[in-house]
């Protein structure tokens, strides 16, 4: 199992390219979250400024960072909440971002954990609780295994929408 500080070791060292794929339609709940269904509205990169740092960081040094979602629709209300704060968030760190409806993902083989692929080298997977809740990460550097998650991130980013295009049921 990794930490978190072993999620930003891999990110730093990352030289070419960091894509996640996201999976789920709801994540933990946190207060952030809490406050935006409040109707409190807040500026995400004020907020989580170490992640526009992090990845801005990245991306000055050549990485390439993508994040491709699968999304059932109607999106729920987290997924509207992830939307609403991914320009202010995520496309403002410099990460490039897609949608994917998940009635378009069907013919796709894609692995069960959200993750992360680093440099197509490594995986890190994100283990969630039935909640959302993190319950932990794996590291995997076997070929066969980063190979898979490789294809299945490509397959959705040829099939996902970019952010600016994409328009949530």
């Amino acid at each position: 199992m990794a930490n978190e500080s072993s999620f930003e070791d891999l990110f730093r060292s990352a030289r070419d390219a960091a894509y996640h794929l996201e999976m789920r339609d709801a994540y933990g709940v946190d207060d952030d979250y809490r406050e935006w269904a409040e109707g409190t509205r807040f500026d995400p990169a004020e907020r989580w400024s170490w992640w526009v740092d992090l990845v801005s960081a990245g991306v000055s040094r050549g990485v390439v960072v993508r994040r491709a979602r699968v999304v059932s629709e109607p999106i729920s209300p987290y997924v509207r909440y992830e939307y609403e704060l991914t320009s202010g968030h995520n496309v403002k760190a410099g990460e490039d971002v897609r949608w994917l409806p998940r009635r378009q993902a069907s013919g796709l083989a894609l692995p069960g954990n959200d993750f992360w692929l680093f440099d197509g080298t490594s995986v890190l997977f994100n283990h969630f609780a039935g909640d959302g809740t993190m319950t932990g990460e794996e590291l995997v550097t076997d070929p066969v295994v980063v190979k898979l998650c490789a294809s299945a991130f490509s397959a959705v980013w040829d099939r996902a929408l970019p952010h600016e295009d994409y328009r949530p049921l």
